[in-house]
């Protein structure tokens, strides 16, 4: 019998019964009465509270480069806390490896750089004396041919061959100058984009370490969530990917269970039915709610099981300040009412073949009554025929008690 309903069952012990040999005894048999009334069909599952609005703590988006993130310290899963406060804080170890390799790198990329600066000063200081000797050369040869008047020809012609060659010279070290200033250019632009890039990775890997101390931003109760990977909540040292939800301050003014119906069951459960919602941690208590959201695709119940379940969403009617979310609770999910009908506990109820049979009280002891069996749940079964209400049946088979006591 299920635990749930236990406490519904009437049981009693009489004595002075005969069992099917005509033999009488003083032997307790536990008893039920035949109840007539509003029959429920039933499905059992277990779930989780979560609230129905809830603010999302997740773990920051950093770029991939920075390693996984690690969880060093997490609150205390039900902590209360106040807006800025650190709740969760990642190992900074490979961030703060990385600032300090940028910023060596930019120690050497900027010491690089003005070297490189004072090298392309002296080049370009050593390219322009060139050029000027070249054209003190050429404004010479240039001075020599406009004298060469009363030279002969063939002296006029050598000089002409030397202006020639003075200004091909002269072109020559403009255009090395010209060659050597776009080679500069181009060298030291990649330099300052090496540079500039590095200066962005260490402000990002800055900005990164800053983002591995989560804050929260408003105050409330932290609830810390589940890690599918581990079956429990988040703790230090777990790994997570980024942008993963890790921690919920829920509204506690409205809350629901989150609930996995196995996939036998799926077909019978539809949005709008109510549910008796029972948390673990106060037995006593019992809540309603009603079933608000079925999902239309199955998942693996966990990373280890290949059973499918679906999960559905029960929003609870009641407020209570002892409902909290990650409570675990018992949720009774009423799929049928059947009126006026007759029902006795499945413990009654035996089964030899395709008879259904109980054993009813009489004044003599207990009779062997064949019935008619209808619909069941966790704890009880029709009986359409065969018993009327008010009727007291057998827990179990008589014999049996009577055997145990004459062993005794």
């Amino acid at each position: 019998m299920n635990n749930k309903s236990k406490w519904t069952v009437l049981l009693c012990c009489v004595g002075a019964l005969v069992v099917s040999c005509g033999k009488k005894a003083d032997v307790q048999v536990p008893e039920a009465k035949v109840t007539k009334g509003v029959f429920y069909v039933d499905i059992y599952e277990e779930g989780e509270i979560e609230a129905v609005n809830s603010i999302n703590i997740s773990s920051p988006d950093i770029p991939w480069r920075f390693g996984n993130l690690k969880i060093s310290n997490i609150v205390t899963d039900g902590d209360e806390v106040q807006a800025g406060d650190t709740v969760i804080t990642f190992d900074p170890a490979e961030v703060r490896k990385s600032i300090l390799d940028y910023e060596d790198r930019l120690v050497v990329s900027n010491a690089e750089l003005e070297k490189m600066l004072a090298q392309h000063e002296l080049q370009m200081e050593e390219l322009n004396a060139d050029y000027e000797v070249t054209r003190i050369s050429h404004e010479i040869s240039r001075m020599q041919l406009e004298s060469a008047s009363h030279e002969s020809e063939i002296k006029k012609r050598e000089i002409q061959l030397n202006l020639e060659k003075a200004d091909i010279s002269l072109a020559r070290a403009k255009e090395q100058i010209e060659n050597r200033r776009r080679i500069q250019a181009e060298e030291v632009k990649k330099k300052r984009l090496s540079i500039r890039q590095d200066e962005e990775r260490l402000a990002e890997a800055h900005s990164t370490l800053d983002k591995l101390f989560v804050v929260t931003p408003s105050p409330g109760i932290a609830i810390v969530s589940r890690n599918h990977s581990t079956s429990s909540k988040y703790q230090a040292g777990d790994q997570c990917w980024s942008k993963q939800q890790l921690i919920q301050l829920p509204d506690l003014s409205k809350l629901k269970a989150k609930v996995n119906i196995n996939e036998v069951d799926i077909s019978q459960v539809t949005k709008g039915l109510k549910v008796q919602i029972r948390p673990d941690a106060f037995s006593d208590s019992i809540f309603t709610g009603t079933v608000t959201t079925v999902a239309n695709l199955a998942q693996n119940k966990d990373n280890n099981s290949k059973i499918k379940v679906f999960p559905i969403e029960i929003v609870i009617d009641q407020y209570n300040r002892n409902l909290l979310p990650g409570l675990t609770v018992s949720c009774r999910i009423i799929v049928d009412e059947i009126n006026d009908v007759c029902y006795v506990p499945l413990e009654a109820l035996h089964v030899e073949g395709d008879k259904s049979y109980v054993f009813k009280k009489t004044v003599a002891g207990y009779d062997k009554v064949m019935v008619q069996t209808g619909p069941t749940n966790s704890d009880y079964v029709i009986i359409e025929e065969g018993l009327d209400e008010g009727d007291k049946v057998a827990l179990v088979d008589p014999a049996i008690v009577e055997k145990e006591k004459e062993k005794k």
